[in-house]
Formats: C-alpha cells, structure tokens, sequence
C-alpha cells in the first residue's frame, strides 16, 4: 500500500488564474543563439493544449466517482488551472505558426493520440467504462508527476535568466511551473482515492513515461526540422542535450530519470518534490498572475 498524506492537503485551495500573455515580440529563438534548446522546451507549447485538454476530461469523468469532498474540491481546481494552462500554451503554437513555423502536422498527430487512442470508450459496461476512467487517471498522475519536475526546474532555472532568455516567456514558464507544483499531488491523490493498490501507479509509469520521452523527443525533431531559419542544420541528439543541460538551459536527463524511478517508490507521495512555499511565492510575484489577481 503507498503511504499517502491526506493532512497535507487540508488547506489545499487551488485557484484558477486566468492569465495573459502579449507575444507579439517574442522572438522565434526566445533563448538567444540557442535554437536547440529553445526547441526543446517549446515541445510544451506542441503536448500541452491537448494533453491538458485531455486532463480535464479524464477530471471531468472522474468527478462521479469522488467521495471526498476536500478531494473533489482539489479536483475541481485542478480542472480549472488545467484549462487556463492549454490555452496559454496554445497562443504561443499561434505565434509560432505567424513566425514560419508550422507546428499543425505534429499537433495533430497528437490530438489524434489523446481523443482517439486514449479518449472515452463509449460503448464499455459500466464496470468497465469506470475500470477504464481508473487506468487514464493513473497515466494522469504518471505525467503530473513529470510536469511537476519540470515546474521544479523552471522555478530553479538561473541559466535561463543568464542566457537572456525572452521575460514573457520565461514569466509562462514558471506561472506554469508553480502551478504544476502547487497541484502537484492531486492527481495521484485522486488515483489513490480510486484504487489505493501500487500496481495500477506502476503500469501507469512504466506506460506514460517512455510515450511521453518519445513524444518529446519527436517534438524536438519536428521543431528542429520545421524552423525556417535552420535549413535542417541542426540534428537533435542525447549528447547534445546533456552538454545543453549542463549550461542549465534543459532539465538534467539523469535527473529526470531519477524522478520517474522516485515515483515507484511504495511510500512515494508528491509532496516530497518541490517546495509548495517556492510556488505560491513565484506566483505572488509573476507579472501575468499579478495583473490577472487585479482583474
């Protein structure tokens, strides 16, 4: 059984902030002279708006299988930053596409991916439409898990600063980031509160984590290929990401590795990453929520 924490969560009020961003001077390469790494985190802007969109659904068919009310309060919130995050991201696909890049193909092979592959099975029993809800819940928590490392890293990111890397872009980065560890636990709360066993987590791992790096790393490619401006000079590679990561303008792999193997940890729970004090303090500062609170 894995050790859950519901006392952590007593005082969890998760709000939607309904953010704006103007990128209308965003440059196509917003870490200067780094297209590569710019690239790749820009594989966000391609997974987020479906793949979150995809989140809310799941929330959404989940909700009647709630029993606690803190829980189904949590979840509520979670849905509603999950909505403001797909269409912050999907802005920036916009000002992409008015750039010369033409990030379509590759967004639609991914819709295709949340709505058909992974999407509702209508025609299921009820036992197995609600077993069916469980097992997309676990590839929920599985991927959280994730985007909550990677809020942790945005929030502790100096090399971007140092890079000069774009203000508003770094400003959605972290709104995002502290959001994402702000909510960090509520999906693997909620998957626990559905079926508290460990072997549903680990198949959800075992599932999500390697499509996820796959997704990322044919993200990265598409990127690099589609961009007007490199002419296909520029070859994604595992080496070149470590030496990138080491600037501190990526994530550390062997770091990242490291926070999947902790999620199958028995006694696992989200609350032991990150710091929820860091985020609601990131959040208190960023320019975008601040104008958003004062709307």
């Amino acid at each position: 059984m894995p050790r859950t924490a519901p006392e952590v969560h007593t005082d969890l009020v998760l709000e939607p902030r309904d953010v704006r961003f103007d990128w209308s001077a965003l440059p196509l390469h917003w870490i200067p002279d780094e297209p590569f790494a710019t690239h790749t985190v820009n594989v966000l802007h391609l997974l987020l708006p479906e793949g979150e969109r995809w989140f809310v659904e799941v929330f959404k068919e989940a909700l009647p299988l709630v029993r606690d009310e803190q829980l189904r309060e949590e979840v509520l919130g979670f849905i509603g930053q999950e909505s403001i995050h797909a269409e912050a991201h999907q802005e920036v696909l916009d000002h992409l596409l008015a750039q010369g890049l033409d990030p379509r193909p590759y967004v639609r092979q991914i819709a295709w991916l949340f709505q058909r592959v992974l999407g509702p099975k209508p025609r299921l029993t009820a036992r197995r439409r609600r077993e069916n809800v469980i097992e997309r819940v676990a590839f929920v928590a599985a991927i959280e898990h994730f985007t909550a490392f990677l809020g942790n890293w945005a929030l502790n990111s100096p090399g971007l600063d140092r890079a000069g890397a774009d203000a508003t872009m770094l400003d959605l980065l972290r709104w995002h980031g502290a959001e994402e560890v702000e909510h960090r636990s509520v999906a693997f709360d909620l998957l626990v509160h559905l079926d508290p066993g460990y072997l549903r987590r680990v198949r959800g791992m075992l599932l999500g984590g390697p499509l996820l790096v796959h997704l990322w790393v044919r993200g990265v490619r598409f990127l690099l290929a589609a961009d007007p401006t490199l002419d296909g000079r520029i070859r994604p590679s595992w080496q070149e990401a470590w030496q990138v990561s080491r600037r501190g303008l990526l994530p550390d792999p062997v770091q990242s590795l490291r926070s999947g193997l902790r999620y199958l940890r028995r006694g696992y729970h989200p609350t032991q990453e990150g710091s929820s004090a860091q985020a609601l303090g990131y959040l208190a500062t960023s320019p975008a929520a601040r104008a958003a609170a004062a709307h």
